[in-house]
């Protein structure tokens, strides 16, 4: 338990040191350049779904592996969430000859295409985060997302004693991972609870829009007894939302971050759902090292879930 607080308390001075203002991913983001132009033994891509700050931890963990296997890495990611601009930087890259690729897909049907013409070129993809199992990618990396909304379900009806109303907020409707985390949440709660979900908003990987969509829950329903957050933008806007409203309702999110950890510690968020995102990038280097190897990965790499609370935090 003790190691496991020390690794968060590290992820925070992290976080803290390499972001401007806990949203801009910027910093962390490299531009596509020609694979010659590196002096490193292979070049691998990761892919994000948007720029946040969960994903400049992902960053900070496979650049520390990349370094240990004298790897090159290209970072990227659309401004806003968009399968369009992904399907894009995935082409440049297929174009430039790099070793291998991970991404999170926006679209994961859409993203098949470009996945599987990487693949037949002869470049490993690994998808985390969210899958893309239509596809021919070498292996997925992450949590199982049904387990993660059942585990948020779990969370939030022990928190309100198994009864009570609450509010949802989730991110991209289209995002495959995401109408997983949903499905588990809602079968979790429909078999084993007697909490009533009022409404679920999508907030299509927008900060802008989860805030406007978790206030006007908030006036619908004032008598709501906690939110849940199902994906890493709730977590800010509701912590935004708590800290000018002065509520005193319980939220549960997802994913660590600097934000996250600090509302723990001061009672705005209740609990952190985690998919141990601390070690995906180590996770993406290594099985993009060996597949690019042609050595033999599991499919699917699981990294488990992790709840945080401010117990633990302390």
């Amino acid at each position: 338990m003790i190691r496991m607080i020390g690794m968060y308390m590290m992820i925070t001075i992290l976080l803290c040191s390499c972001s401007n203002n806990g949203t801009d991913q910027s910093a962390t983001l490299n531009p596509p350049s020609p694979k010659g132009s590196f002096t490193k033994d292979k070049t691998f891509g990761i892919i994000y779904p948007m720029t946040y700050p969960t994903y400049e931890l992902v960053t900070l963990d496979a650049n520390e592996a990349a370094a240990s296997h004298n790897v090159a890495l290209i970072v990227n990611a659309p401004d806003e969430a968009n399968t369009e601009q992904q399907i894009r930087i995935m082409e440049s890259m297929i174009k430039q000859g790099i070793d291998g690729i991970a991404i999170s897909p926006v679209d994961s049907a859409a993203l098949a295409p470009v996945i599987n013409k990487a693949e037949t070129a002869g470049i490993p993809v690994v998808t985390f985060e969210s899958d893309a199992p239509g596809s021919k990618r070498t292996a997925y990396i992450g949590a199982d997302n049904f387990l993660t909304g059942r585990q948020s379900a779990i969370t939030v009806s022990r928190l309100l004693g198994n009864k009570g109303m609450i509010i949802v907020e989730n991110g991209m409707e289209e995002m495959l991972g995401m109408k997983q985390r949903l499905e588990g949440f809602l079968d979790y709660l429909n078999q084993e609870s007697s909490i009533d979900v009022l409404e679920v908003h999508h907030n299509k990987g927008s900060e802008e829009q989860a805030m406007s969509d978790i206030e006007s829950m908030i006036d619908a329903h004032p008598h709501f007894d906690a939110m849940v957050g199902l994906d890493y933008i709730s977590a800010s806007a509701s912590t935004l939302i708590w800290k000018a409203k002065g509520l005193n309702r319980l939220a549960v999110s997802m994913g660590i971050t600097a934000t996250n950890h600090d509302a723990l510690l001061n009672g705005q968020l209740a609990a952190v759902i985690s998919q141990n995102e601390a070690a995906w990038g180590q996770s993406i280097v290594e099985t993009l090292v060996r597949a690019s190897n042609g050595e033999h990965v599991d499919s699917i790499v699981n990294m488990g879930i992790t709840e945080l609370n401010s117990a633990l935090m302390k």
